[in-house]
């Protein structure tokens, strides 16, 4: 064997090696990320905390926070630091979920929902896990096409604020559901082939797709499956 193969060889054990530790840390830290997300959504559904939290005050608190700690996350995300700032985000997208939470347990069946709506999620999340490892095509062009869908949801969301319609909310729903189960394949692709070496800010675009998949099934049910007494 030529040393040029054995230096190729051991380059592709360490990249493999890399690739590796990045993806399971990730999948670590994005388990981890569901107990200050649950934390703040049980407070903010027992305390009412954010119920005041409606129209465009309620879309202004979200943005600020959600970009300010995103903004934060990528600041730290190369020190312990950034664990600590990605979890303080997750309980604050927990506390934001809660009036839709608390919306949907009010409801005769809101209970089995939730649980519906998580199962589903989970669900999407095993299918995108497994495509990802199958799938041998670039997906990176397709990230392009699917931030400018997440823009236009973004838009539509805020149009519907004001508008309030029913009809407008489930179809961006559904479209988050599509657009954002496509951004996992993207990025779980992006990690699985070493392209992301960062796992913090794995975790942080695993999470959001996950929140969005989450929230939108969650609507979704609770507007054609809620029981209403």
């Amino acid at each position: 064997m030529s040393l040029t193969t054995i230096s190729r060889h051991t380059g592709s054990t360490a990249a493999d090696r890399s690739r590796q530790r990045v993806l399971r840390n990730t999948y670590g830290l994005l388990a981890l990320s569901l107990v200050p997300t649950v934390l703040g959504a049980w407070i903010g559904v027992n305390t009412g905390i954010t119920a005041a939290l409606s129209g465009g005050v309620g879309a202004l608190v979200f943005l600020a926070g959600a970009f300010g700690f995103i903004f934060a996350i990528e600041r730290t995300k190369h020190s312990a630091t950034g664990v600590a700032v990605l979890l303080a985000f997750t309980f604050f997208m927990g506390l934001m979920l809660s009036r839709l939470l608390a919306a949907v347990l009010g409801l005769n069946n809101g209970a089995q929902l939730v649980m519906t709506a998580f199962g589903g999620t989970a669900g999407v999340f095993f299918v995108m896990a497994n495509l990802a490892s199958i799938v041998k095509r670039d997906l990176d062009g397709l990230a392009k096409w699917l931030f400018f869908g997440a823009i236009v949801l973004l838009i539509g969301g805020l149009i519907n604020i004001f508008v309030g319609s029913t009809a407008l909310m489930a179809a961006i729903s559904v479209m988050a559901i599509g657009i954002f189960s496509a951004f996992l394949l993207v990025d779980l692709k992006r990690i699985i082939d070493g392209g992301e070496t960062n796992y913090i800010t794995a975790t942080l675009a695993l999470y959001l797709s996950l929140f969005n998949i989450f929230q939108s099934l969650l609507a979704l049910l609770g507007i054609f499956g809620g029981e209403r007494d």
